[in-house]
């Protein structure tokens, strides 16, 4: 063949070819890849605060392995349980469009993964960039089992803000327990009072200088180079603990929460409820000879619980030098009073999406259902029948509920099982109420009686039903924020105030435009938050507080999303290995 020429080959397979080769070199349309991690769950040995004890872990870590995937990758997970506990897996804010069996919440999606057994879960990441993250979802296992998952945009696609950063580092922001928490909660559970609370923060595992000589070693330091910007993927992975967040000198922008962009905006100091996540972007300092050589990093609690909560403050470092001392004394940036509640409302006021042509808000603007959710906490009577004792208010059993209602777990199968096999006699009922039972004045003074109701009842949906759901804090045992978290879905905030609801004048205040879109919002203090979804996801769906206290004690209920006509809009069958009751 002549130097020079080219072959050309004009059969309809070289011309298919061809288009497919020049699809796949545009920036977005790359193929999408099948990702593979194991999870081998097993007790390590972990020293924090001068005490030494055996946790569960995944392949030995805590915190656990990072997850990185692409959007529209495939992500497979085998876990394999080593432990003497059950266990499960929650791949929290994935949205599992038609792949709810590998959702993760026990006896919802799931029947646990029993030790000596395995399970893989596989599903497909659609629609969403940004850090999301996994935790154990059996339990107050996530204690120590969880991690970052974090969600490239496809090759070729940049992200739409600026400065892009140099450098991406995973901050999960949690909780420790001297003890091991399992004890802590079933001994809550046996006297019906409150659990112990946590003995410190971390970062990344790590309590840092403020606790005691030991927890000084145990430091998490952020290496940064002058005149760099560093996005911080932060996870609040604590489990009872709403959570301040600040640079001391330093300012924050914010241009993403749960796995999707937001309208950039500057913040000296974040607040974070358990289960969501934040991307903040963080420049360094220009090099400056004077300059300290570290700056704290600091988290502490935001709560107006009535009841004992873990009020100290955890540190890190912003290291401009490697090495640099770092104490107790070092300035502590400033962060706002325990129970400010306007500060947390004027901080997340401030999240709008993008609404761009690339990334759109497509908010219902017509809504098919309407609920109203009174959300807080009430009391179980002290009664004979009870194993334990009555610790909680005057002679009670602490309880926490939705509509009055406290959610009670199945255990002879998983509700997306029954749903799945039609056998819903004795597992479920489908008369979840819409609105409380009884109206009162929620957060004004509370009813004389805080007895709540129990069961496992769900509400059904008709596949592409738009929703809104009108989530409603009480006052009843003390008003206070609650973080819920919507299982299989995100959904957008368009609307939240505080007092009581009023459908006559709040609605018409409601930003259709450019909503947040999120997977976990924080119900306010004495206030209310409405959300708006489509149930375009069939299977059994948990809406749960994040706290985990609050859900042990019941404060969750279901969606039962139906299939719709179509096969691509009905649920598959189960796989083949998932755990059996």
């Amino acid at each position: 063949m002549a130097a020079g020429r080219r072959l050309r080959c004009l059969s309809p397979a070289c011309l298919f070819l061809a288009v497919a080769v020049a699809i796949l070199a545009m920036p977005g349309l790359a193929a999408a890849r099948t990702r593979r991690y194991t999870f081998n769950v097993t007790m390590a040995t972990v020293t924090r605060l001068c005490v030494t004890k055996s946790v569960p872990t995944v392949n030995g870590r805590f915190p656990g392995p990072k997850i990185v995937v692409r959007e529209g990758d495939r992500l497979v997970v085998q876990v394999h349980n080593n432990i003497n506990n059950n266990v499960t897996f929650h791949w929290h804010g994935v949205r599992q469009l038609r792949s709810g069996w590998s959702d993760g919440p026990s006896y919802i999606t799931q029947c646990p993964i029993r030790p000596g057994q395995s399970y893989a879960y596989d599903f497909r990441i659609v629609g969403q960039r940004g850090t999301l993250w996994w935790h154990a979802h059996f339990s107050w296992l996530r204690a120590t089992l969880y991690g970052p998952l974090v969600i490239l945009p496809p090759r070729g696609v940049t992200y739409p803000f600026s400065p892009k950063p140099d450098r991406e580092v995973p901050l999960m922001l949690g909780e420790w327990f001297n003890a091991d928490p399992e004890a802590v909660i079933k001994q809550a559970l046996k006297t019906g009072g409150g659990p112990n609370v946590s003995d410190a923060y971390t970062f990344n595992g790590l309590p840092g200088p403020t606790y005691n000589s030991c927890a000084a070693a145990d430091t998490f330091r952020l290496r940064v180079q002058p005149g760099q910007t560093y996005m911080l993927r932060i996870v609040n992975a604590a489990l009872n603990d709403e959570l301040f967040f600040a640079v001391a000198n330093h300012s924050l922008t914010v241009v993403g929460a749960d796995a999707s962009y937001v309208k950039p905006f500057v913040s000296n100091t974040l607040v974070i409820s358990p289960g969501q996540t934040m991307d903040v972007l963080l420049t360094a300092a220009a090099a400056n000879p004077s300059s300290p050589a570290a700056y704290a990093i600091a988290v502490a609690p935001y709560t107006n619980t009535v009841g004992t909560f873990d009020n100290t403050t955890a540190v890190a470092a912003l290291e401009y030098a490697p090495g640099a001392a770092l104490s107790s004394s070092l300035p502590l940036p400033p962060l706002p009073l325990y129970n400010d509640t306007g500060f947390v409302a004027n901080f997340s006021a401030n999240f709008r999406s993008l609404a761009s042509a690339r990334y759109p808000a497509r908010v219902p603007r017509s809504v098919d259902r309407r609920f109203f959710f009174a959300v807080g906490l009430g009391a179980d009577p002290c009664q004979s029948r009870v194993n334990g004792t009555c610790q909680g208010p005057n002679g009670t059993r602490f309880a926490a509920s939705m509509n009055n209602v406290s959610f009670a777990m199945p255990r002879s199968t998983s509700l997306l099982q029954a749903h799945y096999q039609r056998r819903y006699s004795g597992v479920l009922t489908a008369n979840f109420p819409a609105a409380p039972p009884v109206p009162f004045n929620y957060t004004g003074t509370p009813p004389n009686n805080t007895f709540v109701m129990h069961g496992t009842r769900v509400v059904p949906l008709g596949y592409n039903a738009t929703v809104e759901v009108v989530l409603q804090d009480t006052s009843i045992l003390g008003a206070e924020s609650h973080p819920l978290h919507l299982h299989g879905y995100d959904f957008f905030v368009v609307g939240t105030g505080f007092g009581n609801y009023d459908a006559n004048n709040d609605t018409a205040k409601y930003n259709l435009v450019d909503p947040v879109q999120r997977n976990t919002i924080s119900v306010p203090t004495a206030g209310w938050v409405a959300i708006r979804f489509v149930a375009d996801n069939p299977g059994v769906w948990i809406m749960h507080c994040h706290l985990d206290v609050h859900l042990s004690w019941g404060l969750a209920m279901a969606w039962l999303v139906n299939d719709g006509p179509l096969p691509n809009q009905k649920l598959p069958p189960p796989p083949s290995n998932i755990p059996k009751c």
